[in-house]
């Protein structure tokens, strides 16, 4: 009859060839991700050409003392501010329609170009001149579209506009009889 087993004992890996076998497991690793680490590098020199590295570098050595500064300028009404703002302008350009803001910029582009090439000169216009430009078809249409945006800035925009307020303000702004 056989023995019974009391005692295993485990193969013992020499440091060796322990690190023989980690060499070759990064080996393999290094070889699967040639192309990313090879990007990786150049990335690497890049931010070390642009001085990012040295900056990088500066910032940790002085991580603690640079913190405090940004949480002391972080925790201001005006950085509040500024951040309610930015975000409230984002949602704004969310809104708006570009293929119709388009056509406008283009025709704002052709009056700036043509503005930088006038330069500055001393020629003065008279109320005669400015009447008799009113018959130009470009300024003509230059005065319908100005007068078209000014009717559109008075539309009630009300229902559309978001606000920063809270939640039971606005429900105070929206219904003056409602109270909380």
């Amino acid at each position: 009859m056989a023995k019974a087993i009391k005692q295993i004992e485990r193969i013992k890996i020499s440091e060796e060839d322990q690190r023989n076998r980690d060499l070759r497991e990064v080996e393999d690793a290094l070889v699967r991700n040639k192309e990313a680490i090879l990007e990786s590098l150049g990335v690497i020199q890049h931010m070390h050409d642009r001085g990012l590295i040295s900056l990088m570098s500066g910032l940790f050595a002085e991580g603690d003392k640079i913190l405090k500064i940004l949480v002391k300028k972080a925790d201001t009404k005006e950085t509040a501010n500024t951040l309610k703002n930015m975000l409230l302008m984002v949602g704004v350009l969310g809104t708006l329609n570009v293929k119709q803001l388009e056509p406008i910029l283009l025709k704002v582009n052709a009056g700036v170009a043509r503005v930088a090439e006038k330069k500055d000169d001393d020629e003065t216009i008279g109320y005669f001149d400015i009447f008799r430009s009113l018959k130009d078809p470009e300024i003509n249409r230059s005065i319908a579209l100005i007068f078209e945006f000014l009717k559109g800035m008075g539309t009630d925009t009300s229902k559309l506009e978001r606000t920063t307020q809270l939640p039971e303000h606005q429900a105070q702004h929206e219904n003056p009889d409602h109270t909380l």
